[in-house]
């Protein structure tokens, strides 16, 4: 941790922030310039809480040197890690596409919608499983995990559904539910997080519409701390001033990531922008950019859905995108 005085800071007023330094059995390095005096810690500084020093006379800003999360940081984990889901790898050579529909609406879209995924060749189902919006309808939440897991059974697809209360965890696992979602409305959840930190299921984490990376990183830790370390980073989109599209696919994000977290990394084009016209390149963006996966919603008939049928890709678009993706696969040393 490194201490900034303000300009004018007497001696009195640095003495005093070193000897807090010396009550909580650290050390202290000071550096006098002309203007200013910086007071580096040296020690544990996780066991410092800046704003004790922050509020003291003579004190300008205090900054951390040491990276808050620890079990996602690559720093700590120099290797990358790849998370195994009945065999297939995520964090690997291998380019993972999860594709369903956005909410689970009868047995009969359920089942058509694994029969284009099996026919596309995809190895994963996802479903959003209950997305009720405000003013329709109570779902049935259990009936759409039954309608998902049914489904993706007929052409053995593990499955992947979000998880939007702590409440309906036992169904996940009743249901076992192979990998869980956590949305980007839920990545600042502790409860849920905690929660999911406690079972062994691989953790597909949202990053929330207006976080930063660090509070991203953050959330992920707090998901490890629980003793679950099988979790993937999904970038979602961040909010800004542009009204074109639903939100921002942050790019530059998948990049970042992979330097600061050996973690794997996924990208869901669909749920960022929010027209099924631009998730064919915005897929293609982030898999030159370095994902290991993409989210993609598919419905058996876009036209038909009851929710977000905008985004949604008809069973022919998804067949082009993964035909359309082998060559960039190809290229970057993967496959598909």
């Amino acid at each position: 941790m490194i201490i900034v005085m303000k300009y004018g800071a007497d001696e009195a007023q640095v003495e005093a922030v070193v000897h807090k330094i010396h009550q909580s059995g650290l050390k202290e390095h000071l550096s006098r310039g002309a203007e200013l005096t910086i007071i580096g810690v040296i020690g544990d500084e996780e066991r410092l809480d800046p704003s004790r020093f922050a509020i003291l006379p003579g004190v300008d800003r205090v900054n951390r040197v040491a990276k808050q999360y620890k079990i996602v940081s690559r720093s700590t984990h120099p290797q990358g890690t790849t998370i195994k889901v009945r065999g297939i790898e995520f964090g690997g050579t291998q380019i993972q596409i999860i594709a369903g529909p956005y909410a689970a609406e009868s047995a009969q879209q359920m089942n058509l919608t694994a029969d284009a995924l099996a026919a596309a060749s995809c190895r994963l189902m996802r479903c959003g499983a209950f997305h009720a919006q405000p003013y329709t309808a109570p779902r049935k939440e259990r009936e759409a995990l039954a309608w998902l897991k049914d489904a993706a059974a007929r052409h053995q697809l593990p499955v992947m559904a979000e998880l939007p209360d702590v409440r309906m965890l036992d169904a996940f696992m009743e249901y076992d539910i192979e990998m869980i979602q956590i949305g980007e409305r839920n990545m600042q959840n502790l409860d849920l997080l905690r929660e999911v930190g406690r079972i062994n299921k691989p953790i597909i984490l949202k990053r929330g519409v207006s976080a930063t990376i660090v509070e991203w990183l953050m959330a992920a830790e707090s998901i490890a701390a629980g003793g679950n370390h099988n979790i993937i980073f999904c970038e979602h989109g961040i909010r800004t001033f542009e009204n074109a599209y639903r939100n921002v696919l942050d790019v530059s994000a998948i990049a970042v990531l992979k330097q600061e977290t050996h973690l794997p990394v996924m990208v869901d084009p669909s749920d960022a922008c929010g027209k099924s016209w631009m998730v064919p390149a915005l897929t293609k963006a982030a898999i030159a950019a370095g994902a290991d996966g993409v989210l993609l919603d598919v419905h058996p008939n876009p036209a038909e859905a009851l929710y977000a049928a905008d985004q949604a890709l008809a069973p022919l678009d998804l067949a082009q995108l993964i035909a359309g993706l082998q060559p960039l696969a190809a290229a970057l040393g993967r496959s598909l």
